[in-house]
């Protein structure tokens, strides 16, 4: 059985940069060994990236969170180096969820798709959800030891809501 591994947004920003949080710095290890086991299982993987422009401040997001982050071209839009990301696919996504990974994902004829990353209340949440309405048959999984959210209560709200909708959680 095929199986792809989402790695969502375990960028730069979102780990130390302007959005960044102990929380998000703590599952980088288990994330890590997480890739390095998919790779050596043949498991394809895909990271994502939030990328926004330098109009951030300008756009719906930004004047709901006026915090700049992960804008293109910057070291904060960067996954994180402690992420190997060779041989690996790489999505920019200009919103919290990506058509564009449901539409590679439906393309691979996976049997499995397991997400981890950030944010577990944003992000993953929205991309899982996304990949759960894609392909309804397709056990989507997500390893709620390697997400973080932005709090301990909204991670738990959306791991709760996936679980609600036949996404199975991982803990």
């Amino acid at each position: 059985m095929k199986k792809l591994l989402v790695v969502v947004d375990m960028q730069n920003d979102f780990i130390s940069g302007s959005l960044g949080s102990p929380q998000a710095r703590a599952i980088l290890p288990a994330v890590k060994a997480k890739i390095e086991s998919g790779k050596r299982g043949g498991d394809s993987v895909v990271f994502t990236r939030d990328t926004h422009g330098a109009d951030y401040l300008d756009t719906q997001e930004g004047k709901l969170l006026p915090v700049p982050h992960c804008i293109a071209g910057t070291q904060g839009h960067e996954i994180t180096s402690e992420l190997d990301t060779g041989g690996c696919a790489v999505v920019d996504k200009p919103a919290f969820g990506s058509a564009e990974l449901a539409a590679l994902a439906a393309e691979g004829d996976y049997g499995e798709i397991e997400l981890c990353g950030l944010c577990t209340d944003i992000c993953v949440v929205s991309n899982a959800l996304i990949l759960k309405a894609r392909l309804p048959e397709t056990p989507i999984r997500v390893d709620a030891r390697c997400c973080a959210g932005v709090t301990e209560e909204s991670h738990r709200a959306a791991l709760l809501t996936m679980k609600m909708c036949q996404v199975l959680i991982t803990e």
